[in-house]
């Protein structure tokens, strides 16, 4: 039987390019949305129509009682989750630190980590009993480079880099891999909507491959660790930034 893939975020930009993806490579996947629902059916309807088994699952997953919910859901339908990809965003405040309070930068890191450690909790104990499980989270090179007005941002995405090796670490011995894929500015993403067009025409610019990721990018680089290939792969950061970052 094919495994289950759940992504969450999935009704648009990265997540919807990921679930599509997955699907495409023969996993039945769960396109998580917290409001979107018309955008998440519209991901189900084209995975169907390309022959592929997908159905939309609502959950806010900084609450406790929709993550239970959703995943009970999951196991009764398919089963246990052999996949979890965690793109859900949470929202933040831009602006410089003189300027930021404690509760947009603490509310940011709460979210975060509240998300990621609901999702993990919740598949964690199923991937464990098979001896098998695959772990891949979003974050960003703001993680790692700091850029202007990002503060709140790129420190919570820090935490979870952090967070991700330590589950890696500890869930290696059950076969469980976990990994952190960190993508740079990506097209017909939140960036569109927020950054200057002048900005990002600078940031393409100045990227060795000539562009912005895109969101299918991203998306590869997701099922790389997803798949059979990466099964020696954990704990890893994977940026995806075009060149424009070089570690």
């Amino acid at each position: 039987m094919s495994r289950v893939a759940v992504v969450t975020g999935a009704g648009r930009g990265i997540g919807r390019a990921c679930a599509t993806l997955l699907a495409e490579r023969g996993m039945r996947t769960v396109v998580n949305y917290r409001s979107s629902r018309e955008e998440a059916d519209a991901v189900v309807a084209a995975i169907g129509a390309a022959g592929g088994e997908a159905w939309a699952a609502q959950a806010d997953v900084t609450l406790p009682a929709d993550v239970d919910r959703m995943f009970a859901e999951v196991r009764d339908r398919w089963g246990g989750v052999d996949v979890l990809v965690h793109n859900a965003p949470t929202p933040f405040a831009m602006g410089s630190f003189r300027d930021l309070t404690w509760e947009e930068l603490g509310g940011k890191l709460d979210q975060e980590m509240r998300a990621a450690f609901l999702v993990t909790k919740a598949v964690v104990p199923d991937m464990v009993e098979r001896g098998r499980g695959r772990l891949v989270y979003l974050s960003t090179g703001l993680s790692r480079r700091p850029r202007s007005g990002m503060i709140a941002l790129g420190t919570a995405k820090a935490a979870l880099n952090q967070f991700v090796r330590y589950v890696a670490q500890e869930l290696g011995p059950h076969g469980i891999t976990a990994n952190v894929v960190a993508p740079a500015t990506v097209e017909e993403t939140w960036s569109e909507e927020k950054l200057d067009p002048a900005l990002l025409a600078q940031m393409a610019a100045a990227t060795p491959l000539g562009r912005l990721a895109r969101p299918a990018d991203v998306a590869r680089t997701v099922a790389f660790f997803a798949g059979d290939e990466a099964d020696f792969t954990t704990g890893s950061y994977a940026p995806v930034n075009g060149g424009l970052a070089m570690d």
